[in-house]
């Protein structure tokens, strides 16, 4: 399997965080699975420590290098095509960082590992 961690999947991954499903625990712990981590993912989180709506054990890239070097997530970094299919998005979500990972994912043919119930309209194959 091919997939994409949304933010909170990331987080609670990264914080052993109960909230986890465990399909999700299995997906990003399978080795022969390969677990793509968002340039935006990192963008909504810096944003959020900023604000003060997020605060982690370590600095941001310091747990973002880890859990790369640990897991093997692979970055996925914001391409042209990415943004340019957030434009034919329906406005189902209105969360900028939600919609370019949705987009992320239709692009790269990748399965999205998120709760969020506001990406199901858009079709892209989700696990939880």
């Amino acid at each position: 399997m091919r997939a994409l961690l949304d933010t909170h999947a990331f987080i609670w991954w990264a914080n052993a965080d109960p909230s986890l499903s465990s399909a999700a625990r299995n997906a990003i712990s399978d080795p022969t699975n390969e677990i793509y981590l968002s340039s935006a993912t990192t963008w909504e989180m810096a944003i959020k420590i900023a604000i003060g709506k997020l605060t982690l054990s370590l600095p941001l890239d310091g747990v973002v290098q880890f859990q790369v070097q640990q897991y093997g997530f692979i970055p996925l970094l914001v391409e042209y095509e990415h943004t340019y299919r957030v434009r034919t998005l329906p406005l189902h979500h209105n969360d900028p960082f939600d919609r370019l990972l949705i987009a992320q994912a239709m692009v790269e043919n990748l399965v999205l590992l998120t709760c969020d119930p506001k990406f199901v309209p858009y079709g892209v194959p989700t696990l939880w």
